[in-house]
């Protein structure tokens, strides 16, 4: 769950924009899309290697991969479903 106190957040967020904003504006990407997605793979597995190789173990490398599965369905959840349900009213379904 990525509702961490507002407190914490400040810890980050700032790092985040910055990340987000190199991303955005690095390079046109397909179809508008304009970030690379090698680049924001790069910082993803970055991230998760370096916690895993500073104490790797199975249990780290476990919870490691439940974030990242997390992750991934809080992202479907919250914003790309919401999304496709929306230009399913724009126009039309199947």
């Amino acid at each position: 769950m990525p509702y961490i106190t507002k407190k914490d957040r400040k810890l980050y967020d700032k790092m985040i924009s910055d990340i987000v904003f190199e991303l955005i504006n690095k390079l046109p990407g397909d179809n508008g899309c304009r970030f690379a997605p090698g680049d924001l793979n790069y910082i993803i597995s970055s991230i998760v290697w370096q916690l895993f190789d500073k104490l790797p173990s199975y249990t780290r490398g476990n919870k490691l991969v439940g974030v990242l599965e997390c992750v991934k369905q809080e992202f479907l959840r919250r914003r790309l479903n919401i999304y496709e349900d929306l230009k399913i009213k724009e126009n039309g379904d199947l």
